[in-house]
């Protein structure tokens, strides 16, 4: 009898013997190759064949979950916008720039990326909604700097800003990807805009672009 590979989920198919046990049905069969495994991993089926007595079994291995996804590197033809806060300018622009670097070195076209200027991060939700619905950018990353001040001004901005993005995203049907810092004071900021904590406008267009090449090449 063939050998199964170890870590594969085994099933027995015998309908009409539904109550008798795999082992009573194969007895040269190991307890461990009876063992059932993560879910997670492909499965082989054992079908009882021919005579009862003969015992023949047929393994068949069954076809895995279709996995989709973005790529970084099939960037050709992607067009992106970028919505930018001018509020708290010394953040954004240097987020700016790491987002801008990164989408040079992934090979995005500069004629493929319309940046739009802003007042602050609360009018970001209403720029990229309006960008998406033109039909004209695969993806839409969303720059800007909200930083916790003496007032509960703060939350009312930081939580607009997040759920406008995500509602421009699922209202337009093209990705909104949100690049809002939402920081305790300046410092947290800068760390986070190119300093030791990295740079979040350079992560923000690499998940653009996955997102873009995802909903395009697969999605669309």
């Amino acid at each position: 009898m063939a050998s199964f590979t170890a870590g594969y989920k085994l099933s027995l198919v015998r309908p009409s013997l539904a109550s008798s046990s795999p082992q009573h049905l194969f007895p040269s069969l190991n307890r461990a190759a009876l063992s059932f495994s993560s879910t997670s991993l492909p499965s082989i089926s054992l079908v009882s064949t021919g005579n009862l007595r003969s015992r023949s079994i047929v393994a068949s291995a069954a076809v895995g979950p279709k996995l989709l996804l973005g790529s970084l590197t099939s960037t050709q033809g992607l067009k992106f916008a970028v919505v930018v806060a001018r509020f708290n300018g010394i953040v954004t622009n240097l987020l700016l720039e790491g987002a801008l670097e990164t989408f040079r070195r992934y090979s995005v076209k500069e004629e493929d990326i319309t940046v739009v200027s802003v007042p602050g991060s609360f009018e970001i939700p209403v720029v990229a909604q309006k960008l998406g619905k033109t039909g004209a950018y695969d993806a839409i990353l969303c720059i800007g700097a909200v930083i916790r001040g003496d007032t509960t001004h703060y939350d009312a901005v930081a939580n607009s800003a997040a759920s406008g993005v995500l509602s421009a995203g699922l209202s337009s049907g093209v990705p909104c990807i949100f690049g809002v810092l939402t920081c305790d004071d300046m410092d947290q900021a800068l760390n986070r805009a190119g300093g030791k904590s990295g740079n979040k406008g350079a992560e923000a267009a690499l998940t653009a672009i996955e997102m873009a090449s995802l909903c395009k090449h697969h999605l669309s």
